[in-house]
């Protein structure tokens, strides 16, 4: 007897539906083809244990399971659920009209209850787009999936229960939860706030150019001055996601395995704080069964990346490009995967390698060649891609002890979601989101400049031997500075602002 039923594979961060055919014959043995992994091949002796254990009965006669299309390699153990029902209908132990319009997924443990899977999101959009009509899932996959609304998703914890629903029993109801409402709530919450942090006005200023224009930040400073706990404090004066922008994201996280359980939607604008001994398939994303990385999983939120000279040179050069594509093309001799990758990177590190070089009160212990190759680290490329170049100082007693109240996230993010609004209008119709994300004909057209703010930033190019990127990043942040000024044409404090933002591009930095 020939049954088919349906699940999916993930590419990248899509889901493609997989027919998963099964045909019974004379004969003996079972027999899986269409390009699976082990760990696919494996499912047998799950199925195989979980049907005794749930007292079903196992074909004795010759099995093929064939995973359509066979030039798609089906990973995981996700497809065990889909295999063992296609079975059951099969040798007639539920109906076969049950498995259509549904897709079946999740991993079977031997006693036949069920596991999570990775990428639910994805492969519920992808189902209601190809027109199925339910997802039997895990319980733990159901808040996730049931994001994809206009699909009837149920979460079962075993076999048992997934065989009698297709056999039409009510054991299970479909899983309902209101996205938006959840969404309008969670979104604009957060348990870190700038007014914890003591003085480092400038400092806050600067971050807040940076949230408003989508800008890329780097902090240097002595130790303990606040850098690490300004950049843990930067997702709460981000703008909130839109809807669009947290399905994108939740898909991410669910691809990766990194949606909790009940949580479904992402509300908030990740915050990634990789290590500096990160492998660079954890930064970049890929291996053996290809996963995004940490730059993806950064994506429509923030790459922290503390002690940035700590980190690799050549891992930070693999940055470059998605830093400029908002993506990262993963390819392999067997595969090529795409990940977006439009992240707002934000980086600290100390000026030197003991740590207090140009410190107001302390003396620093290092030559000044030490100082140079400590920041050469950062290959001036890298620096280009830097539009912000913070310098920290530490903060005196009197800031710290002082009882006047410092201005919260939500006065900050007010400023910048009106940033934002403008820059909204302004792109309108195009694929720009940011004042950072400009192109060259963008830039001329929205970016022009008087000739006192011309004249001030010819100068500095010639004082400071400026890229042609360093210009374009100090005319886009000083059109950020702008926005938040509400004022339609860049003037001399704006360019003047900007400037002062390029540090490292000073050859007597710190001096």
């Amino acid at each position: 007897m020939f049954v088919k039923s349906y699940g999916s594979a993930i590419v990248g961060i899509e889901a493609i539906p997989i027919a998963v055919e099964v045909n019974i014959t004379a004969g003996i043995g079972m027999y899986m083809v269409g390009l699976p992994d082990n760990a696919v091949r494996e499912s047998q002796e799950r199925i195989r244990a979980a049907f005794e254990n749930c007292s079903y009965k196992m074909s004795g006669k010759k099995v093929v399971v064939n995973l359509s299309p066979a030039d798609i390699r089906k990973e995981g153990s996700a497809y065990d659920l889909t295999i063992a029902v296609a079975m059951l209908a099969a040798t007639e132990q539920l109906p076969a009209e049950a498995l259509e319009g549904c897709i079946v997924m999740g991993e079977l443990s031997l006693d036949g209850s069920l596991l999570p899977i990775r990428g639910a999101l994805p492969i519920a959009v992808e189902a209601r787009r190809q027109g199925f009509r339910r997802i039997v899932l895990p319980r733990a996959n159901a808040p996730e999936a049931a994001v994809a609304e206009g699909l009837e998703v149920y979460g079962a914890d075993h076999l048992r229960q997934v065989v009698d629903l297709l056999r039409g029993e009510p054991v299970l109801q479909p899983a309902k939860i209101d996205i938006r409402e959840r969404f309008e709530r969670q979104a604009a919450t957060s348990d870190l706030d700038f007014g914890d942090v003591r003085g480092q006005q400038a400092v806050k200023r600067a971050l807040e150019i940076a949230a408003a224009g989508g800008h890329n930040a780097l902090m240097i400073g002595p130790p303990g001055s606040g850098k690490t706990m300004l950049a843990k404090r930067m997702p709460s004066i981000m703008p909130p996601l839109t809807m669009d922008e947290a399905l994108e994201t939740t898909k991410i996280h669910s691809v990766a395995g990194k949606i909790g359980a009940a949580q479904g939607l992402l509300t908030q604008r990740p915050f990634r704080s990789p290590h500096h001994l990160a492998s660079r398939v954890a930064l970049v994303g890929g291996g053996s069964s290809p996963q995004p990385g940490e730059i993806s999983l950064a994506h429509n939120g923030i790459l922290f990346l503390d002690e940035l000279p700590e980190f690799g040179r050549n891992l930070l050069e693999t940055m470059r490009q998605p830093m400029e594509d908002k993506e990262i093309t993963v390819s392999r001799s067997k595969y090529t995967v795409c990940y977006p990758a439009d992240f707002m990177l934000i980086a600290s590190m100390n000026p030197c390698p003991c740590g207090y070089y140009n410190h107001p009160t302390r003396q620093c212990v290092c030559s000044k060649g030490a100082v140079f190759k400590y920041l050469n680290r950062i290959s001036g490329p890298m620096l280009d891609r830097i539009d912000l170049h913070i310098e920290v100082v530490p903060v005196a007693f009197a800031e710290l002890s002082s009882p006047r109240p410092e201005e919260s996230s939500a006065e900050i993010r007010r400023r910048v979601v009106a940033a934002r609004r403008i820059q909204q209008e302004r792109f309108a119709g195009t694929s720009t989101h940011t004042n950072a994300s400009m192109t060259s004909r963008q830039l001329r057209a929205y970016c022009p400049l008087d000739k006192g703010p011309a004249a001030l930033l010819n100068r500095a190019m010639e004082r400071l031997h400026l890229s042609a990127r360093a210009y374009d990043r100090i005319v886009k942040v000083s059109r950020t500075i702008a926005d938040l000024e509400g004022c339609e044409r860049i003037g001399e404090n704006h360019i003047a602002e900007a400037i002062r933002y390029r540090s490292l591009d000073r050859q007597a930095w710190g001096e």
